[in-house]
């Protein structure tokens, strides 16, 4: 049976991330809002939670994952970063930004892209995600919550919750959190490269043009 959590979105409330968490380290299947739109999410090593992902969003295994991590330094555990990818990294983060590198050993190979040996990397802007990650003492992997029958994805937790929550194990509800997906950003090289252009502005890196 699912576990429903309504935990405040700027001010989670300690023992609800604790029985979230207890639930992941589980390797259950959580979905919880993030600072872009909610997702699913569990355990690097859950692989059977990893497939459980993918039937959810019937992608059939095709999507990567992304790892949430807390910090920059929990991004160089498990990446390899340069001096200027470095400092890249620490203007946008934390932020609705997902920036794919070259994966360091800790990473099992089974969640990468395999001719390019990277992974989608991010820091999330959002109390509750950040709570939960913190109380978990690692990173996650992690998927937007959408099916590839869906065009769209809708902004209300309730919805949500009716649509996806008995697919999961816990359901964490903190409101709503918005529609639009991450910006992705491409540092597997000497020059950044724009995957994806969502919420997170990117003038910084590639001028005024990019968020037109």
């Amino acid at each position: 049976m699912t576990r429903r959590l309504n935990i405040h979105p700027t001010h989670p409330q300690a023992r609800l991330l604790k029985h979230a968490v207890e639930i992941i380290a589980s390797e259950g299947v959580a979905i919880y809002p993030t600072d872009s739109t909610y997702a699913l999410g569990c355990l690097v090593h859950a692989r059977a939670a990893q497939t459980r992902i993918h039937q959810i969003r019937g992608d059939a295994g095709s999507h990567f994952l992304t790892l949430l991590c807390r910090d920059l330094s929990e991004v160089s555990t498990y990446a390899r970063v340069g001096n200027q990818q470095y400092r890249l990294l620490r203007a946008l983060t934390p932020g609705p930004y997902t920036f794919i590198l070259e994966a360091s050993r800790e990473l099992p190979k089974r969640i990468l892209d395999p001719k390019r040996k990277t992974i989608g990397l991010r820091i999330p802007d959002h109390p509750i995600i950040q709570g939960l990650l913190a109380e978990l003492q690692q990173p996650m992997l992690s998927a937007t919550l959408l099916n590839t029958d869906t065009e769209w994805l809708d902004a209300d937790s309730e919805a949500l919750a009716d649509q996806y929550a008995a697919l999961v194990d816990v359901f964490v509800e903190g409101g709503s959190c918005g529609v639009q997906p991450t910006t992705v950003i491409d540092f597997d090289g000497e020059i950044p490269h724009l995957v994806r252009q969502g919420r997170g502005d990117v003038t910084r890196i590639f001028g005024a043009q990019a968020n037109a």
